[in-house]
């Protein structure tokens, strides 16, 4: 799945969190946040659970939904 990096890393930043404290919250590695944020990598469908249950949104809202 393709995630949308620039709202991962802008909801993070809402949260003013850092990404170790992400993944620790989530148990999504720190280096796969990393290539999430910075569009390296798309995601599985279990880290973007995760993801969405610590920013409090629903997982397709970290989707990139037919961006770039």
């Amino acid at each position: 799945m393709r995630v949308d990096s620039e709202r991962l890393k802008e909801l993070r930043e809402e949260k003013v969190l850092t990404m170790r404290q992400v993944a620790e919250l989530s148990g999504v590695s720190r280096d796969t946040i990393y290539r999430l944020e910075h569009g390296l990598t798309g995601g599985r469908q279990s880290s973007i659970k995760a993801l969405a249950r610590v920013y409090g949104v629903a997982p397709q809202e970290l989707l990139a939904n037919g961006k770039p």
